[in-house]
């Protein structure tokens, strides 16, 4: 029988409980931005105070993930919103709750050294940086990197991952880059150092208000 605060939903087809990895990607990439912005605050103006909020939000929702139940966290509940009309993508429940102890432990880190101690020092920029790591890969390439940690500390092989990604296999043809991809690669990168070469001081000009340059 499944349990109500059971730790993912159990699906036919799968041996161990799953979740619902379009909505986790959703909710990462709002967490992404959310932090995100608070970042460039606290950069351009010195604002702390969204990120304390920030800080907050994630740890109560991580807690809520973990200690109850992922299907009563707010953050997932809107990225199941948003995603509701897209087909579930199925992945196993173990290795996120992993990744998530994870994002507990940094949000909680966070928590004590910027709203209890009201605090910001390298540990806190640097913690700050691996949040936006770990979501941006989660949202933007399906990439969860506590799920490719969770084989390095647990002896059970980690189950359907995104993407398939746990599972050692050959690519498809599709997949593969070849010499001249890579030299485009590689030649665009030397396109990007030269344009900052030429036009970096250019660039650092402050630019004008369109409408009073014709007045």
């Amino acid at each position: 029988m499944n349990s109500k605060l059971q730790f993912g939903e159990t699906v036919s087809g799968y041996n161990i409980p799953v979740v619902n990895e379009r909505e986790i990607r959703a909710a990462a990439g709002i967490m992404f931005l959310a932090t995100f912005i608070s970042l460039m605050l606290i950069i351009n103006g010195g604002n702390f105070v969204p990120i304390k909020y920030v800080i907050i939000i994630f740890m109560v929702d991580f807690s809520i993930r973990l200690f109850l139940s992922p299907k009563f966290s707010p953050i997932l509940i809107l990225g199941r919103i948003i995603v509701s009309n897209q087909n579930p993508e199925y992945v196993g429940a173990p290795q996120k709750k992993f990744a998530w102890g994870i994002g507990l432990v940094l949000s909680f880190l966070m928590f004590v050294l910027m709203v209890v101690l009201n605090t910001f020092s390298p540990i806190t920029g640097i913690t700050c940086l691996i949040c936006l790591i770990l979501m941006f890969f989660e949202t933007a390439f399906g990439i969860c990197i506590g799920c490719k940690l969770y084989s390095l500390f647990n002896k059970e092989k980690a189950q359907y991952c995104p993407g398939e990604i746990c599972d050692v296999k050959n690519k498809q043809e599709i997949q593969k880059v070849n010499k001249n991809q890579w030299l485009i690669f590689l030649g665009f990168i030397v396109f990007v150092v030269i344009l900052f070469i030429i036009f970096n001081d250019a660039f650092k000009i402050t630019p004008t208000d369109l409408f009073k340059m014709f007045k």
